[in-house]
């Protein structure tokens, strides 16, 4: 003790980075310790956690293990109502937890009122509103049909439907076709050019793109979806070369077996001038390769994050299909000329699925470009990759990432570190206007909040102690 003040002072800082930069300036050799406190404590919980802990660490072993494992395929296409399993005519599939009408948001009325005219169950806004909210119409989950949707994630029964299948497995997903961005039905956008583009892939681009994939045969998504993250996508905020690998796969088969030259055209026109086409088919590759991973006693790996633009929910392997909800967060964007965040609607859709599945922002790091939505830079995105190796049980054995040195995704989110390490999933996402009709003002990142994490690592006890009991 008597020694120390001769010798030259080095700090360890433990807590606000102020007190690093007061050092810094000072020229004092100081380290800061990127530690928080715990997200919640309730001691009881953690006894649970505790006491099953090697229950807890099989399970994940297994959940991980079918993750890791999913063979994921491309094998057709089909009409919602003819494919999707508990489809029916009277049902409008949403993104996120259950919302009812007068809960959502305005982007998922928007989107609502859209499908119901393009259905032809209403031929204006008014009647589709008054419609939408006389419980005619039921609403569900995409999740618990199998399904995806971007953003309002709304999917009716006339829309044409990707089908996914997992050759690992034998399970199936579904996904619709990507509008492109802008003003579109998945923005909560409704306007007569949005409906005309829907009855145009209906008609035009789904038969051909049906007739594709059948002559081609069933196309490996998850090799496109490794190869593009070599080429500077996620798969979420960025698919411009997974949608060019679909194309070259595509292409040859809609030349030589769509007999219409101006439809060719046109269907290789819209692929070609929309980067986020393989958006849908990236969201329903990681449905298809989480849903193994369901219903695995103990397990406290997440299988999904999604978000109906009111609530952010979770749902964990071993709790079933049981959601845990907080509000959803809006996103820090760069907003289109005209907009700023007081025009954004809370983050919304099931594309953080990707996130769920290794992608998207836990692979930002293979796609930098993405964070300068927010002003950030190479060095940024990798710190935002690599801080979800903390929260996560593995490393893709195929997503991987060349500037890690080919390092695999960080992969299969487990609640219980989310919780004790206080960090939260990272997202890259797209921004929807709060009103119905406006549809995208931008893109951009957050953070998953807290609560819904909280939730679901008490909902994971409740149900341990009711698997002791027995």
């Amino acid at each position: 003790m008597n020694q120390l003040f001769e010798n030259e002072l080095k700090v360890i800082n433990i807590g606000m980075k102020s007190f690093k930069e007061t050092l810094d300036g000072l020229k004092v050799n100081s380290v800061q310790v990127d530690w928080k406190p715990p997200i919640f404590s309730d001691s009881n919980v953690f006894q649970v956690i505790n006491k099953n802990k090697d229950r807890i660490e099989s399970a994940n072993k297994e959940a991980v293990k079918r993750i890791l494992n999913a063979k994921p395929f491309l094998i057709g296409m089909g009409k919602a109502l003819d494919v999707i399993p508990g489809m029916k005519k009277n049902l409008l599939l949403h993104a996120g937890p259950p919302v009812t009408w007068d809960k959502m948001c305005g982007p998922m009325k928007g989107a609502v009122i859209g499908a119901l005219i393009y259905e032809g169950i209403a031929f204006g806004f008014e009647e589709a509103e008054q419609i939408a909210a006389s419980g005619k119409i039921d609403f569900s989950p995409c999740h618990g049909h199998s399904t995806v949707g971007p953003m309002a994630g709304i999917v009716s029964p006339s829309m044409p439907v990707f089908i996914l299948e997992n050759e690992a497995y034998g399970n199936k997903a579904y996904g619709t076709m990507n509008e492109g961005l802008g003003k579109v039905l998945r923005y909560g956008a409704f306007s007569s050019d949005v409906i005309e583009r829907l009855k145009w892939m209906e008609d035009v681009l789904y038969p051909s793109l049906k007739t594709s994939i059948e002559k081609s045969g069933k196309i490996d998504l998850k090799n496109i979806i490794a190869q593009a993250l070599h080429m500077g996508d996620e798969v979420h905020n960025r698919n411009r070369a997974a949608t060019s690998l679909l194309y070259r796969t595509l292409a040859p088969s809609i030349v030589k077996f769509v007999d219409d030259k101006n439809t060719v055209i046109d269907v290789l026109e819209f692929i070609n001038r929309n980067d986020h086409f393989f958006l849908n088919l990236s969201m329903a590759v990681s449905k298809v390769s989480l849903d193994p991973a369901r219903n695995i006693d103990y397990s406290s790996i997440v299988v999904v994050m999604a978000r109906n633009g009111t609530d952010f929910g979770v749902q964990l392997s071993g709790t079933g299909d049981e959601w845990f909800t907080g509000l959803s967060p809006v996103p820090d964007a760069l907003y289109f000329t005209g907009f700023t965040k007081e025009d954004a609607n809370p983050d919304i859709g099931d594309s953080s699925i990707t996130e769920t599945n290794g992608l998207g922002g836990f692979a930002i790091a293979a796609s930098p470009a993405i964070v300068q939505f927010v002003g950030g830079n190479t060095k940024d995105a990798v710190n935002y990759t690599m801080k979800m190796y903390e929260i996560t049980a593995a490393e893709n054995n195929v997503y991987k990432i060349p500037y890690l040195n080919f390092r695999g995704t960080p992969t299969g989110i487990d609640v219980i570190k989310v919780v004790e390490k206080s960090v939260l999933p990272f997202i890259d996402t797209g921004v929807a206007h709060k009103n119905a009709g406006i549809g995208q003002i931008g893109a951009g990142v957050l953070s998953a909040p807290s609560e819904p994490f909280i939730n679901a690592l008490i909902g994971l006890t409740n149900k341990i102690k009711l698997l002791m009991e027995k």
